[in-house]
């Protein structure tokens, strides 16, 4: 992945489903997308490389060329893209409030045992670094 400006373009509900498909496998065609993505919900060929044009021009994915067909990858890494995503969801509703959005998050959803050990960890490793 190159390097990302600090500001990543926000994807779109239809841009994030082609990019974790991209997260996964690394690179794919247009048609390796479609073939995927039509599996979960019906999804015609040339929407999916409509969204990738769009996606090109933002700067989600870049695109290379192996003979007639366009291989594309994500521009960011799902990490990158996850966390700016998170901080611009914390700005908007928690006052950029990490631990008002988690505990918010944990009333919504039942943790697992392994998750709730992980935030354990977490927390752990947050209050050493004070």
């Amino acid at each position: 992945m190159k390097d990302t400006p600090d500001r990543l373009p926000k994807p779109t509900e239809a841009e994030l489903e082609l990019l974790r498909v991209l997260w996964d496998k690394g690179s794919a065609s247009v048609r390796e997308l479609h073939e995927v993505v039509s599996q979960q919900r019906p999804l015609g060929y040339t929407s999916v490389l409509k969204t990738l044009q769009i996606m090109t021009e933002k700067g989600l994915v870049e695109r290379t060329e192996a003979g007639k067909a366009h291989i594309y990858r994500a521009a960011a890494s799902q990490e990158e893209t996850q966390n700016q995503l998170l901080r611009d969801l914390s700005e908007r509703l928690f006052s950029g409030s990490a631990a008002q959005l988690a505990m918010h998050a944990l009333t919504m959803q039942p943790a697992s045992e392994e998750e709730l050990e992980e935030i354990r960890k977490l927390i752990r490793k947050k209050r050493e670094k004070q």
